[in-house]
């Protein structure tokens, strides 16, 4: 042992750091998963893995860094493109050269990323998610929810001092209409790997009160649009996909709609938009009572006019039989007259006829008389008295 020869750790690594450099001179692209992504005083710090496909355990690991100077204009190009900040769990494709540090070891310096090829696996993840959910058959389940018409109490999913979240409220008292709207707030994280665990937990305390509102609005705004990340999770998805009152969706994404969009009842882009809507849905639902009211005054009115008119006609008709009932009777009375007249005794006695009267009563028949009874004859011109002389009908 003692005639071999020794090297100094630091005189050993000086040998590894030139082979290295002299075996592998160039820059390279290489496909990793980021298991770990900081920022120290400007530089990014990395760990790379890369997993078995089939049973997702690492087979190779390495570190990673990427310096002030470069990470400074590398960030803000992928933030740009993807919308989202590099985190742990993305894929990526970064530009490496290989350096080894007599002191710190082993590391890849990264020179450039691909946010393309980022943008791509993400996209492949949300179709496997999305056809997750079609296959459990709860992608659509939110959509066949009908928001009520007099949607007014509000579970609202956003951070307390999120500048979004009070510009929603703001927006919903202030509205035009003068419409009242009950919002109340369950806080969660709206940034950040807890995202999903923490939208999880208010949509399940909501749930348990789930009588108390009509739609839950999940809003967030007021600080960077990137790291949509924790919106793109089946877990969560699969939560909002079954919930069982309608979700609005407005969480600030203009890019490509995340999954959460994707399931949710209704989506818009920002928490004032997501106000606008449901100031709309309510103001539709005022302009659809004022309708009715207006349409239910006109058919009063017509019915209304209607019945007048139709008492009106009645009414005539019953004057009209009145007038003709009328009619009819005096002419019964007319010939009732005439034919009292005819009976009349008066006339009679013009015609040379007589009435013979006992005791204001006419003689019919002579032996209705005795002798010495008076009776009275009356003519036309005037009357005379008699006294009954003889009886047995004679006088």
């Amino acid at each position: 042992m003692s005639d071999e020869k020794r090297y100094s750790l630091h005189l050993l690594n000086a040998l590894v750091r030139e082979a290295i450099e002299a075996e592998l001179p160039d820059e390279y692209w290489v496909e990793a998963e980021l298991s770990e992504c900081r920022e120290s005083r400007g530089h990014c710090y990395m760990e790379l893995v890369e997993k078995d496909e089939t049973s997702n355990t690492p087979i190779a690991k390495a570190s990673a860094k990427c310096w002030k100077q470069t990470w400074a204009m590398v960030q803000p190009y992928f933030e740009r493109t993807t919308g989202q900040p590099l985190r742990a769990g993305m894929k990526v494709l970064l530009k490496v050269y290989p350096q080894f540090h007599e002191a710190y070891g082993f590391s890849w310096i990264v020179t450039d990323i691909d946010p393309t090829f980022t943008l791509g696996d993400m996209a492949q993840r949300r179709q496997r998610i999305i056809a997750q959910l079609k296959e459990e058959g709860v992608f659509d389940l939110q959509r066949e929810l009908v928001i009520p018409r007099f949607c007014q109490r509000i579970a609202v999913i956003s951070a307390a001092t999120a500048a979004g979240y009070g510009d929603f409220c703001r927006q919903l008292t202030e509205n035009d209409y003068g419409l009242q709207f009950y919002p109340t707030l369950f806080p969660a994280v709206m940034q950040g790997e807890q995202v999903e665990q923490s939208v999880i937990a208010a949509l399940n305390q909501i749930n348990e009160r789930n009588n108390d509102f009509d739609v839950v609005v999940i809003i967030r705004g007021g600080g960077s649009t990137s790291d949509m990340s924790g919106f793109d999770t089946l877990p969560l998805a699969e939560n909002v996909a079954n919930f069982p009152l309608p979700i609005i969706t407005g969480i600030g994404h203009d890019r490509d709609e995340c999954v959460l969009d994707m399931v949710s009842n209704t989506r818009v882009k920002t928490p004032t938009a997501a106000a606008a809507f449901l100031i709309a849905h309510l103001a539709d639902t005022l302009q659809h009572l004022n309708d009715i009211q207006q349409r239910l005054s006109f058919m009063l009115t017509m019915f209304k006019t209607n019945f007048e008119h139709q008492l009106e006609q009645r009414y005539e008709r019953i004057c009209h039989a009145l007038q003709q009932r009328m009619v009819q009777e005096r002419h019964h009375l007319e010939m009732a007259g005439q034919r009292v007249e005819l009976l009349n005794p008066s006339l009679l006695l013009s015609r040379g006829y007589s009435i013979t009267l006992h005791k204001g009563k006419a003689v019919r028949n002579p032996s209705q008389l005795e002798e010495g009874d008076e009776i009275e004859t009356r003519v036309e011109k005037g009357t005379i008295k008699s006294t009954v002389i003889y009886g047995n009908n004679k006088v």
